[in-house]
């Protein structure tokens, strides 16, 4: 068997990188060693939302945004794309302030925003406890559910084509080849190694580390909560790649249910749920929203994100083996950026020059770094 490209892993990474090669015309070959969209996809917030830790991550959420902005039409209904908007909220007057800076950022870059003074706040989301300070709004964020957008875009290149190969875990992997633990090789022009926080099994030395979340989902709640909303806190805990962190964020779906997150533990492997973790999570939660106290939850369950140290995805090929490429290291920030990973991805491969400046996320980055440190 050969194809053009063959794609491992079926997350929305690798599943859109799948269907834009598919648009391509290339001959395409998925291989997932699980479900599609089973791993750091089905342990993801859903949101696609523009970040801005950098100029880069800027860049390219922005990008990916616009392009989700482009499909939402074609989305089927269990996608459930909802355009609440994104409140950034503030506590105090030192968060106050950083929701201007961000205020300021996003609207020289030309993203509509909001800044939401306590009685605004209140108004907007009268379930949050009094006493906060303001926020920010972003109207252009909006959620998904991604595991339902992982298959779409499996979908979207079945149809041209692309075969895939479901409950097929890899052995190995060369710059030209892809061996399955069932002796099935599969040759291919390019190799994309698209899975996640497994990507470093596969392709041993990538500076990437699992970060490992916990998501809880309540029953259905619909005139609960009309935004996602964040702590800006969330920004302190987010730089911290060490310590255990927990922070304020939570979603409304379209279902009428809430998806209660964060939580970042590092050099964790066990998948089981953490109560202290958990325990932590849902009070910080609860700060912010006090009614929460009275709803039911539904589900608990923990995910394996794949985080790089300077917080950038790694795409486009590997600095030893050119047909080996890379679409992974996302983060918490692979939904959002699946489809900009993608036309990036697409774009090095078939030689073209690419939509938005290339370099922060190629992988030789890291390399480079690692030499010069």
């Amino acid at each position: 068997m050969s194809y053009d490209v063959v794609i491992i892993g079926a997350g929305i990474v690798g599943a859109v990188c799948a269907a834009e090669c598919a648009r391509e015309g290339l001959s395409v070959a998925i291989v997932e060693a699980g479900i599609i969209g089973g791993g750091a996809t089905a342990a993801g917030m859903g949101h696609l939302v523009v970040m801005d830790d950098s100029e880069a991550q800027f860049a390219l959420t922005r990008y990916s945004q616009q392009l989700w902005d482009e499909v939402s039409g074609e989305l089927p209904r269990e996608v459930e794309h909802d355009a609440c908007g994104t409140i950034w909220i503030a506590a105090d007057d030192e968060e106050m302030a950083e929701a201007e800076r961000k205020a300021r950022f996003y609207s020289e870059r030309g993203v509509i925003v909001e800044l939401l003074d306590a009685q605004s706040l209140r108004e907007a989301e009268p379930s949050l406890r009094p006493g906060l300070v303001g926020g920010l709004r972003v109207p252009g964020d909006s959620v998904i559910y991604p595991p339902c957008a992982a298959q779409f875009f499996v979908d979207q290149a079945r149809t041209r084509g692309a075969k895939l190969f479901v409950g097929q875990a890899v052995e190995s992997v060369s710059a030209d080849n892809v061996r399955l633990r069932d002796g099935t090789s599969i040759a291919g022009g390019v190799i994309v190694n698209a899975a996640g926080s497994w990507s470093p099994m596969l392709t041993p030395g990538l500076e990437i580390k699992k970060r490992k979340g916990h998501l809880v989902i309540t029953d259905r709640y619909p005139k609960f909560l009309r935004h996602q909303l964040v702590e800006l806190g969330y920004l302190k805990s987010a730089h911290s790649s060490t310590a255990d962190s927990v922070a304020f964020n939570i979603q409304p779906r379209q279902t009428g249910q809430l998806l209660i997150g964060s939580s970042r533990q590092f050099d964790v492997d066990d998948a089981s749920v953490d109560p202290s973790i958990l325990k932590r999570m849902l009070e910080r939660a609860i700060e912010y929203l006090p009614g929460l106290r009275k709803l039911s939850s539904l589900r608990t369950w923990t995910g394996f994100r794949a985080a790089t140290p300077d917080k950038l995805p790694l795409i486009g090929p590997h600095d030893e083996h050119c047909r080996l490429y890379l679409a992974t290291g996302h983060e918490g920030l692979g939904i959002t950026t699946s489809l900009g990973t993608a036309r990036l991805l697409v774009a090095q491969i078939m030689n073209r020059e690419t939509p938005i400046p290339i370099e922060p996320y190629l992988p030789a980055r890291v390399t480079q770094e690692s030499l010069h440190a």
